[in-house]
């Protein structure tokens, strides 16, 4: 009797266990957003302050290419623009006789006409100083005309000028290599000394402090998620460890696609999965390409 209430109370135990639902209900890998920075100038860098595995903070500085040549190039604007300056007329100055000898011929007309009116002069005397003052304001139009063209094309060249010395600064600027968001550096491709042409990339970061698990579920269960819905995460760590995590559904594909070989579903005989991205702050034990596990849930 009590061999046969041992082997009933062991079959009860293996179909508790065939029941047992699972602690999941999708498997994926966890990823981060990486990003490869390259070179924007041509160069020998002569620094490179960057090592695999280095934490780093946005918009910081880690490397700086050579920046002699366009460092000259500037200086040689800056003195091409001080040329031009020189080289503007004083439109005042220049035309100051002119306006001069009209005032005073203008001062000839008045009088030629006060005597021509007394009958003191002849008139020919009045025509002569009136063609005199058109003559003299013909002049001055043509001075003033030469003189604002002349200052026009000096400015025009000043412009352009200043536009290629902002091209200039704009080049130095980004000899001074930033990192263009915080994170953890994944790969290093260049030296310090080697000589860089610019697209070359440099290394490549990731922002492992937002993390997001890839995950696939089926067309059953695409029903019960949404955009921004609570989830669960699991990071699995092999042999039974995990960190539990809370996510939030941040995509969903729009597209089915055949179930990867790796990733295991609620329903393995379905062939067409989702795609889905699960968004995880990282507390640093998350590592890229670990294997973790969605409870379409918040557990209490």
């Amino acid at each position: 009797m009590k061999r046969i209430l041992i082997l009933a109370g062991a079959m009860l135990m293996l179909s508790a266990c065939g029941n047992k639902e699972k602690g999941f209900d999708a498997t994926g890998i966890f990823e981060a957003t990486e990003t490869t920075v390259s070179a924007e100038q041509t160069g020998t860098l002569l620094s490179f302050d960057v090592e695999e595995g280095n934490e780093v903070e946005a918009g910081v500085q880690v490397g700086l290419i050579d920046t002699t040549q366009l460092w000259l190039k500037l200086q040689q604007l800056d003195a091409t623009k001080a040329v031009y300056e020189s080289q503007k007329p004083d439109t005042q100055k220049q035309i100051a006789a002119t306006r001069q000898q009209l005032q005073k011929a203008m001062q000839e007309q008045q009088r030629y006409r006060e005597l021509v009116a007394d009958g003191a002069a002849p008139s020919k005397m009045l025509d002569d100083a009136t063609n005199q003052v058109k003559v003299l304001q013909r002049q001055l139009e043509a001075q003033l005309s030469t003189y604002n063209t002349q200052l026009s094309t000096l400015n025009s060249q000043q412009v352009a000028t200043d536009v290629q010395v902002r091209q200039l600064r704009d080049q130095l600027q980004k000899c001074h290599i930033l990192t263009p968001v915080g994170g953890t550096v994944l790969e290093k491709y260049a030296e310090r000394g080697e000589f860089v042409a610019t697209g070359k990339p440099l290394f490549k970061i990731a922002d492992t402090r937002q993390m997001f698990m890839r995950a696939y579920v089926t067309s059953a269960q695409l029903q019960d998620i949404k955009l921004g819905q609570a989830v669960t995460v699991f990071a699995d760590y092999g042999d039974g460890q995990r960190h539990t995590y809370e996510g939030t559904i941040t995509w969903i594909s729009s597209r089915s696609e055949f179930t990867p070989k790796t990733i295991l579903t609620d329903d393995e005989r379905a062939d067409l999965v989702y795609a889905i991205k699960v968004a995880v702050k990282n507390d640093g034990f998350i590592k890229i390409g670990m294997y973790g596990e969605v409870k379409l849930g918040v557990e209490k």
